[in-house]
């Protein structure tokens, strides 16, 4: 018995330092409901008598956001000429100036995003339909600056093109996956965008009602091969395996489902979004923390791509569709996991950095109104205001939206109005 316990010890410690090794360690005092931190002055200074955020720390903000875009500005001028993708490429970049230009108004940085939409457009290729990584993204983004602009028939050039792609979508023939990343629900996304950003009926219910159907069926099919039909009606996979985050997984596809605008009916989300959601839940490790897939069962990932940071969403959203207070607790309980080991080795992103998990605290702050998460967010900030002074691995395409710096500067200008704030190609 003595072995066996020594063996478990050994496991638990093996874990803990694996935690340890791809996260820092939390340095920062927390909030408790409506009590402020009493270690030192600053640390009151980031929300006001009223719970905003206070100038003081805005004006810090700002200071770095421009510092950042200069680098930022600088380092793209040797990235790949190629890459036109939302994710690591020239749409990114013209995503994060349409959200300068939403918190700023300022006209010049709408003329940016303009820019490298156009650069974006030369390099589409056909060969994937998403929002983050096909050409969905570019059109989509295209469309919206076009229509700010007054490019009335620019605009609906790109609404055309985006709205061709659904054929291959839709086939039944297509071996195109159902994920956000690279699969139908990503394309879902890029019209769920469009009628947020130009009006709600510039995408007709009857399109989206087939990308949904398409989705549908593809998870029933899949669930009934692996006779889950009971316990998980809609199940899906990719690379032969069943993930279960945001990026590649159940949680983004189950997300938006239940986004309003997708005009998912009622009875269909009842009878089978929210099993499927209460039986990922079941896959919770005590740690709070979730598997990146449904054979993972190792507690390392706390990114937004796989882990906690993205299963929250799917819990505040099932939430505020079911209104059963369940799915609150669990996405707070997620909360806690991200407090503590959210501050990531990995970098800054959003993906898989410390921006991206920043946006658990926003998103759960908009539902309950808790200070104490608008709170966390800033503390999240802060730590990107030392943008490269922690020793974090240097990402792949460090300038991008969704890897690198693009992404930071993205969240950081969510502190102007974080009860606006909106993770990037995701939420709406």
């Amino acid at each position: 018995m003595g072995e066996n316990m020594s063996k478990r010890l050994k496991l638990i410690s093996a874990t803990e330092a694996e935690m340890e090794e791809r996260s820092f360690s939390n340095p920062y005092p927390d909030r408790e409901q409506g009590v402020l931190p009493s270690s030192s002055a600053e640390d009151s200074d980031f929300l006001d008598a009223d719970g905003k955020v206070y100038s003081p720390f805005q004006k810090k903000v700002q200071s770095k956001i421009k510092d950042l875009l200069q680098q930022m500005e600088e380092g793209l001028k040797t990235a790949d000429p190629h890459d036109f993708s939302t994710y690591t490429g020239w749409t990114g970049i013209a995503l994060l100036y349409l959200q300068l230009h939403r918190t700023s108004s300022e006209a010049s940085h709408l003329q940016r995003a303009l820019d490298y939409v156009k650069r974006a457009m030369r390099s589409l290729n056909g060969r994937k339909v998403t929002f983050l990584c096909g050409d969905a993204g570019p059109l989509a983004v295209g469309a919206v600056v076009h229509h700010k602009l007054g490019n009335t028939g620019d605009s609906n050039d790109c609404l055309t093109r985006l709205l061709q792609l659904q054929r291959s979508v839709l086939s039944t023939d297509s071996e195109i996956p159902d994920e956000l990343l690279y699969g139908r629900t990503g394309y879902l996304y890029a019209l769920l965008y469009i009628n947020k950003e130009i009006g709600a009926d510039t995408v007709d219910e009857s399109t989206l009602t087939k990308v949904v159907t398409a989705i549908l069926e593809s998870g029933k099919n899949m669930s009934a091969e692996q006779k889950k039909t009971d316990r998980c009606p809609l199940l899906y996979e990719w690379h032969k395996k069943q993930y279960i985050g945001a990026a590649h997984g159940l949680a983004g596809i189950y997300y938006t489902l239940m986004q309003p605008t997708a005009k998912v009916h009622a009875d269909v989300l009842s009878e089978l979004v929210r099993p499927c959601i209460d039986y990922v839940r079941h896959k919770k490790f005590r740690s709070g923390n979730f598997p990146s897939s449904l054979s993972n069962e190792s507690d390392r990932l706390v990114h937004w791509c796989h882990g906690a940071p993205g299963i929250i969403h799917v819990l505040i959203m099932a939430y505020q569709v079911f209104k059963e207070e369940k799915y609150l607790k669990e996405a707070t309980e997620c909360a806690e996991v991200i407090w503590q080991r959210g501050l990531l080795r990995k970098g800054y992103g959003i993906c898989h950095g410390t921006a991206g998990n920043g946006y658990a605290f926003l998103s759960l702050y908009k539902v309950t109104k808790d200070k104490k998460y608008l709170y966390r967010a800033c503390k999240f900030a802060e730590w990107c205001l030392d943008y490269g002074t922690h020793g974090c691995r240097i990402p792949d395409r460090p300038y991008s939206l969704f890897e690198g710096m693009a992404g930071t500067i993205y969240y950081l200008s969510e502190m102007a109005t974080p009860e606006a704030s909106c993770f990037p190609a995701f939420e709406l």
